[in-house]
């Protein structure tokens, strides 16, 4: 009986008009009437045969895409048939809004879906960064303590460590040779600094004569040559300054930056060196333990790290050879250019001889700046 009736209210009348338009009747219902109708009918039937779900009931009702409209009475002729899809009547409209919500809720619980998977992903690459760090600061924990283990062992005289006697004598011979060098640097610096005002006082003095040799006219000629003395004094003090400012300047930088660089290396090779020994000292203690599963795991490991440390300070050490040899000849080679110069330049200032004291900066290619020259840059002063 119920079927009866909801294919009666799929097919009911509905009269068009001459234009093609349907016509509203008192007696008639809509489509949307007859599916509500259908809708209290089937709850009607259902009370006896137990409650119908939403789904069963849209998949026995009709559907009203197909539904067609017949113009003459009920059984017609084919030919006053019009199907339902080209009149947009309230039941469509009731139909279209019920699966556009169903299609709405699908596509927001879907980006719902995106959004909270791209928040997953940003906090799971934030907590890999953050595990990353926290690793590296334990591993540097871990390095810092053995290394520190490792020097307290060896100034108590308790743990080994690996020395290379030939090598550690040239670098205490490096380091001595630099004091040395640092204190001839200092007087050097001592000597230019009391020589500048020596000149200075010789050049006050000379046009101090000069005044006098023009306000007194019986001692005119007495004061006009030791004018004249002061300035050639002061003349070729100016050049012997330029060669000891040339020489402490060469100095300076053998000392102060090929010298500190090799020392610089020198100091990265003791921390390899004090590394290598304390990995070297925990491999032996795990070797020197008993043997099972979570110890050979943990002493392979350690082999491991023993290498990487091993091939550091290797290299280290080979590289600090190198320098230190490559030091020594630059050493020796800019010395006996500057002390020749220094030897030269001081012998001709006090020996009074001009000529060779201007043949010596030549020699050299030496500069001198004139008196009005302006003040060296601070790249020209490195």
């Amino acid at each position: 009986m119920t079927e009866s009736i909801m294919s009666k209210a799929a097919t009911m009348e509905i009269p068009i008009n001459s234009n093609g338009d349907t016509g509203t009747l008192a007696e008639d219902d809509s489509l949307e009437q007859a599916a509500k109708r259908q809708w209290s009918l089937g709850e009607k039937v259902g009370s006896s045969q137990g409650p119908r779900d939403l789904q069963q009931v849209m998949v026995s009702g009709p559907n009203l895409n197909e539904t067609s409209i017949v113009s003459g009475g009920y059984g017609g002729t084919a030919e006053g048939i019009i199907p339902t899809s080209s009149i947009k009547g309230p039941g469509i409209r009731y139909n279209e809004q019920f699966y556009k919500r169903i299609e709405v809720a699908g596509i927001g619980s879907n980006m719902n879906h995106s959004s909270s998977s791209s928040s997953m992903t940003a906090e799971e690459s934030t907590k890999g960064v953050a595990v990353e760090k926290i690793e590296q600061v334990k591993k540097w924990g871990l390095n810092t303590y053995k290394c520190t283990k490792q020097m307290i062992s060896e100034r108590f005289g308790r743990g080994s460590r690996t020395v290379d006697l030939e090598l550690e004598a040239q670098i205490e011979v490096l380091r001595d040779t630099k004091r040395k060098y640092e204190n001839v640097l200092r007087l050097a610096r001592a000597l230019t600094n009391h020589f500048y005002n020596m000149v200075q006082t010789q050049h006050a003095l000379g046009d101090t004569f000069a005044d006098l040799s023009q306000k007194s006219p019986e001692l005119r000629d007495e004061f006009g040559y030791n004018a004249e003395t002061q300035k050639l004094l002061c003349k070729n003090g100016e050049t012997l300054l330029g060669a000891i400012n040339f020489f402490v300047s060469s100095i300076n930088t053998l000392v102060n930056k090929t010298m500190e660089d090799t020392l610089m290396t020198i100091k990265m090779y003791e921390n390899a060196r004090l590394e290598f020994d304390a990995y070297r000292t925990d491999l032996e203690e795990l070797s020197a333990g008993p043997r099972d599963a979570v110890t050979i795991a943990r002493i392979e490991s350690a082999q491991q790290q023993y290498q990487v440390q091993k091939d550091k300070y290797e290299r280290l050490r080979s590289d600090v050879t190198i320098k230190l040899k490559f030091l020594e000849e630059n050493k020796v080679k800019v010395m006996h250019k500057q002390l020749l110069l220094f030897h030269n330049a001081i012998s001709a200032y006090f020996a009074g001889n001009q000529q060779q004291l201007e043949q010596t900066l030549r020699q050299f290619n030496i500069k001198l700046r004139p008196p009005g020259a302006d003040k060296p840059s601070w790249l020209e002063e490195q």
